[in-house]
């Protein structure tokens, strides 16, 4: 999950749904997805990455 913001209006903030498959634990995610960020980051360029966090599907209560 990513928070973006606009670049144009900082306080115009809202959560990213990305998904990626990692091969390890939580913690090891948060290193892993670091390119997958920047990437997504350079596609969309009138946002910014403000955090993000892993998580396993499913855990917010969404359906696989």
């Amino acid at each position: 999950m990513l928070t973006v913001c606009l670049l144009t209006d900082p306080q115009n903030c809202h959560d990213e749904a990305y998904t990626f498959e990692s091969h390890g634990s939580l913690s090891a995610c948060m290193y892993e997805a670091v390119p997958y960020i920047a990437e997504w980051a350079g596609n969309h360029p009138k946002v910014k990455v403000t955090k993000w966090h892993c998580e396993y599907p499913g855990a917010n209560g969404e359906s696989l």
